[in-house]
């Protein structure tokens, strides 16, 4: 990207929104505005994990503010990621429908690990870079609204990752109910929170790290109120805590809480934030931690820039590092990725530069990926192993990947053969129309494992919701069980919404 483009993060967290819009400089992004709205999406969770009309409406309101702000910007220069409370949310499909409307850009729904890798890539960027400061080995900890996540890395590499479930606005509402503090209460919110983290004493143990650094949210605010009360700026230690809670425990309430540098937005979950931190310190044997200035958002930010042509991606590694791990015949995977790209370019003439700039090129990457895939289920079972590697794309946690990209692609691989009822909800997609159809004629070709004749085929559009696949006579008469194969898709496509016409000429 050239110096001076503008990027744009937007991250949907439990307790708050935010919209960080940087400038590109040298291969480094210079913070040019930010915005904060304090949405409590995760309050708005109710006992049935349905989020309220109340709630959506806030965050639906929120993002309109941003959409308004970033009017002008292209679509690869912004990316919305949103994290625990609608990965926990069992109507979230209601909430990011109208959200990306008003949004104006998508919105990825990351997983627990995803968000625990790009909140590393953000600390680890607004770190100081030197030979030092790359080798050490460090502790990154986020402390979100409804969960936390742990990160041993060095350098730019993220090593080691989890999430938690457990954080300032869920544990603020179980254990401070009105916002009443006790030191009962405290202590039982400290072991809750252990007993949720407790697997991280196997993983984040004290001679893996050298130093702890938390990042946004909870620590950032602790950080704060230490440095107000005169403290050390910029470091959280065990005494810090100490004092913190004693003040707490003497407000008695968040009410009557009163403290230079806390915010009123933060009153509500700073007794949830300040018990988590806690039991952290002592389940990870923490003397201090350093506040880092890096966030989500800023990670979020760095993988744009990384995605841009000609930059590694990340989610190329990850693909072919799953298709490695469930012995993927990777010969048969070219082929069939191969004869779909071709197919879906006939289809999709734009895709041919392949830029994943565009909305076309994006999808042949995304065809590609499905074909790596595409036999991955084997590994369980032959039979039905369409659906069992659509069912692993569902469930497996794959760096680089939101929660909508890997179902997108699990959608493809289970589409891939056989009925296409399973997914139909899905064709009302063109675009995905047109990738599972080139998916589904490449696997045809290619169904003896060799090298299909190039231009077996040529496939295009007819109508409104129509393809036409036509094929040479003598082709057919060479080939009669690819022939066969491709009568019986036509079949298949019959008991769709989208009609299928083959040609042979």
């Amino acid at each position: 990207m050239q110096n001076g483009t503008r990027l744009a993060a937007i991250d949907l967290g439990s307790n708050s929104f935010r919209l960080e819009i940087g400038r590109v400089d040298h291969g480094q992004i210079q913070r040019a505005e930010y915005f904060k709205e304090t949405v409590r999406l995760g309050n708005g969770l109710d006992s049935a994990r349905n989020l309220t009309h109340e709630a959506m409406q806030r965050g639906w309101d929120a993002l309109a503010r941003f959409g308004e702000r970033l009017a002008g910007f292209e679509r690869a220069q912004v990316r919305a990621v949103a994290t625990q409370t609608l990965r926990e949310a069992r109507n979230r499909e209601e909430f990011l429908l109208r959200a990306r409307t008003v949004l104006g850009f998508g919105i990825d729904v990351i997983p627990g690990r995803e968000e625990a890798r790009l909140i590393y890539q953000g600390v680890a960027h607004l770190l100081p870079r030197n030979e030092v400061a790359d080798s050490e080995r460090r502790l990154v900890v986020d402390i979100g609204g409804r969960s936390t996540e742990m990160i041993i890395g060095s350098g730019l590499q993220a090593q080691t990752t989890e999430s938690y479930r457990v954080g300032s606005v869920a544990w603020s509402m179980k254990h401070f109910p009105d916002g009443q503090f006790s030191a009962s209460a405290f202590r039982v919110a400290e072991i809750a929170a252990k007993a949720v983290m407790d697997d991280a004493l196997n993983n984040y143990t004290r001679d893996q790290w050298d130093t702890a650094y938390g990042a946004s949210g909870t620590i950032g605010a602790v950080g704060d109120l230490v440095a107000a009360a005169g403290g050390r700026a910029g470091v959280i230690t065990r005494a810090d805590l100490d004092w913190l809670l004693d003040r707490l425990l003497k407000a008695g309430s968040a009410e009557r809480l009163r403290l230079d540098g806390l915010r009123e937005d933060r009153k509500p979950v700073i007794g949830g934030g300040l018990a988590v931190l806690r039991a952290l310190f002592d389940l990870l044997s923490i003397d201090e931690m350093r506040v880092a200035q890096g966030a989500l958002r800023h990670g979020v930010l760095y993988e744009l820039l990384e995605r841009d042509d000609g930059v590694a991606d990340l989610r190329d590694s990850t693909v072919a590092r799953l298709a490695h791990r469930f012995d993927a015949d990777e010969a048969q995977a070219r082929r069939v990725g191969d004869a779909a790209a071709a197919l879906f370019v006939q289809l999709v003439p734009e895709a041919s530069g392949g830029a994943s700039a565009s909305r076309a090129g994006r999808a042949l990457r995304k065809l590609r990926w499905a074909a790596q895939l595409h036999e991955i289920g084997m590994h369980i079972s032959h039979s039905d192993y369409h659906k069992h590697g659509a069912y692993i794309l569902d469930n497996v946690d794959v760096p680089g990947f939101a929660v909508n990209e890997t179902h997108a692609l699990s959608q493809l691989v289970l589409g891939h053969r056989g009925k296409l009822r399973k997914v139909e909800a899905s064709m009302a997609d063109e675009t995905f129309a047109a990738q599972l159809l080139a998916l589904r004629l490449a696997v045809i070709l290619c169904h003896a494992r060799r090298d299909p004749e190039a231009d077996a085929l040529a496939v295009e559009l007819s109508g409104a919701r129509g393809f036409a696949v036509r094929a040479r006579q003598d082709w057919a008469e060479r080939y009669p069980q690819s022939a066969h194969l491709l009568r019986e898709e036509v079949l298949a496509w019959q008991k769709t919404s989208w009609m299928l016409a083959l040609h042979l000429d």
